[in-house]
């Protein structure tokens, strides 16, 4: 029995130093944060962890899934077994899927929020 749960928590102990590894990985790329297509319809957050939640209208977590980047190229494996890719054509553009997503640098600045 001693050895039997030596064995999981060892197990345990290597998948969150795997895990923590992978989010250190992913969060140095410069492509994290919020990105937006000009009408506020779809909206991509890439998170520090690897993982991404688009919000499409109204519906906040329409998909989620991981992502990778390589150099400008990223790519996506949603939750669901969907694949998709895109490209950072620039610091602040995203190409994905036949739209264009641009960088939320200013909540201000988001379309979706009603402003005063």
């Amino acid at each position: 029995m001693r050895h039997a749960f030596a064995i999981v928590l060892t197990a345990t102990l290597l998948s969150e130093s795997v895990q923590a590894e992978e989010s250190k990985l992913q969060a140095s790329h410069p492509y994290t944060g919020m990105w937006v297509t000009d009408d506020g319809h779809i909206r991509h957050e890439l998170l520090p962890s690897g993982r991404y939640v688009e919000a499409r209208g109204k519906r906040e977590r329409a998909y989620e899934g991981r992502y990778e980047v390589t150099g400008t190229h990223i790519e996506y494996w949603d939750d669901t077994g969907f694949t998709a890719d895109g490209d950072f054509v620039d610091a602040n553009t995203l190409h994905h899927g036949g739209m264009v997503l641009r960088r939320l640098t200013d909540r201000i600045a988001d379309p979706s929020v009603s402003k005063r």
